[in-house]
């Protein structure tokens, strides 16, 4: 975008320049009306208060989805053991573990100044909320190789709306 503009700017300088050297006599029976740009705005720079929220979630998706991990392992390993009443604490523990993901990304991507973000924020923060009160993959989880198979797949699924500005 900038070699553009520097071009069409290059090209005005060279256009007023090639003007003024002329010998050809200018008529102006009235002022020429001021010429509209059609060239745009330059888009606004989001790219320091990118990196401070993508910083933020990236704390969140560490801290919140490490407790999320301990609470599924913990789940885990009550269903195995077949202690069903441990094992329903702690799907319910994972599923706020979730929620809390999705609170604290809302925040987070709220307060950003890229309005993109801010979607994708309000986005990836549904997709955690939604699992957290639905269940339906925290009841797919049986064993430590059903985790294995889902979790790269569903955290791809979280946070792949906010990924495209934190890569």
């Amino acid at each position: 975008m900038r070699p553009a503009i520097l071009a069409v700017l290059a090209g005005g300088v060279l256009l007023t320049g090639a003007a003024c050297e002329s010998d050809a006599k200018v008529y102006n029976a009235e002022a020429p009306a001021p010429a509209t740009s059609t060239a745009s705005a330059a888009p606004t720079d989001y790219s320091a208060d990118t990196a401070q929220v993508c910083g933020k979630l990236d704390k969140i998706f560490t801290g919140e989805l490490d407790d999320f991990g301990t609470a599924i392992g913990k789940m885990i390993a009550y269903k195995e053991a077949k202690q069903t009443e441990n094992a329903v604490k702690a799907e319910k523990s994972a599923a706020a573990e979730l929620q809390s993901a999705g609170t604290q990304i809302r925040q987070e991507t709220a307060l950003a100044q890229n309005p993109e973000l801010k979607e994708a924020g309000a986005t990836s923060a549904e997709k955690f909320e939604a699992s957290a009160k639905d269940h339906k993959y925290i009841k797919k989880i049986q064993t430590t190789a059903d985790l294995d198979k889902t979790l790269k797949a569903q955290l791809a699924e979280w946070m792949s709306p906010v990924a495209g500005y934190c890569g």
